[in-house]
């Protein structure tokens, strides 16, 4: 089988940057929405709906600490601009300015171009939330050369799932598809050596279009690592070997703590619940370690941190399955794949 070629990769990674790019905005935009930023507003006697302030916008991504000042909070919304998820309500400005000017999301007035990469972008997200939903789906955790690799699939089984489920009429329709797919930065060959073919060879989701991005990985445009794959942006749920090309983090725990000493009676330890529904980015936590697994991170502006939940923290039940014998990318799965209320017993050390 040949292998791809290095201007496929360069094409693939370009296509996968601009998905992130709408992901990210997309994020945005509903959190604007739910926080009221994005409303109808009035400016010489003419009504702009669905529209925001940009100087509140950029007060906005520091409040939530999306942005470290209004210098990179201009850039990141002219990032946006650039790639059309954003626009000056009368296209007045090109460039996104912090100042007391009216912007909208294209796609809330219908202007969002809807080209071929979007529509491609649009069915892979399409196939990826109706194949996580399934209780008995074909993405699994599998591993290969010692590397174990999420939310993969057999070339094979994906082709006999698209046609199962009326995606494809046939074969060469499904692969033709799945060959798309991978062109377009959303699937991979696990270590990104083939193209897609109707085999046995393992891919894997590029993208996790579920999890929470940070709208600052959308300045690493030229990283090496993929964005999806960022550790600076601690709120995924899926990053399996984090040891992986040297990388590495560091546990927010003070020293170990076993099961033995959690559950010990009299222990300092008292065991709370968590309710926590999860917004349309997710819920905005991250789990790592194992046996006992801690909360490592919490988004300070997401549903987690309203519930109450802190670093630090050990998952003792995810909606009601114990856990405490279990490693993070079990829980991690656990919680990616239920529902979108997530109900959490969690010990924390009294204070």
């Amino acid at each position: 089988m040949e292998s791809l070629s290095t201007i496929l990769k360069q094409k693939a990674t370009e296509r996968h940057h601009r998905a992130e790019v709408m992901i990210a905005g997309e994020q945005l935009r509903l959190r604007l929405h739910d926080g009221k930023l994005v409303k109808d507003r009035r400016y010489h006697l003419r009504t702009y709906p669905n529209c925001f302030v940009a100087k509140e916008l950029t007060d906005w991504l520091i409040g939530h600490k999306e942005a470290p000042d209004r210098e990179t909070g201009i850039r990141l919304m002219q990032k946006l601009m650039d790639h059309y998820i954003i626009h000056h309500v009368c296209d007045e400005h090109l460039d996104y300015k912090d100042a007391k000017l009216l912007y909208r999301f294209r796609k809330d007035d219908g202007t969002f171009p809807l080209n071929k990469d979007v529509k491609v972008f649009l069915r892979g997200q399409s196939l990826y939330e109706t194949l996580i939903s399934l209780e008995d789906s074909i993405l699994k955790v599998r591993e290969e050369n010692s590397i174990k690799y999420q939310r993969t699939f057999l070339g094979c089984e994906m082709v006999d799932w698209l046609i199962q489920e009326g995606e494809a009429v046939n074969r060469n329709e499904a692969i033709e598809l799945c060959q798309t797919l991978l062109e377009h930065g959303i699937i991979q060959h696990v270590s990104a050596h083939n193209h897609f073919y109707d085999s046995s060879l393992l891919y894997q989701f590029r993208i996790n279009f579920r999890r929470r991005r940070r709208l600052t990985e959308l300045l690493n445009e030229n990283s090496p690592r993929a964005l999806s794959e960022s550790p600076d942006s601690p709120f995924c749920l899926r990053k399996l070997n984090p040891e992986q090309n040297g990388c590495s983090f560091l546990s927010v725990l003070k020293r170990p703590v076993t099961n033995e000493e959690l559950l010990t009676p009299g222990a300092p330890y008292i065991k709370k619940t968590l309710t926590i529904v999860g917004d349309a980015v997710g819920w905005g936590f991250v789990v790592r370690g194992g046996q006992p697994c801690h909360i490592q991170a919490v988004d300070p502006g997401g549903p987690a941190a309203a519930a109450g939940m802190k670093v630090c923290q050990f998952v003792y039940s995810v909606n009601g399955m114990y856990v405490l014998h279990l490693d993070y990318q079990t829980i991690s799965s656990l919680i990616m794949t239920g529902p979108r209320t997530l109900v959490l017993e969690i010990m924390e050390t009294i204070e």
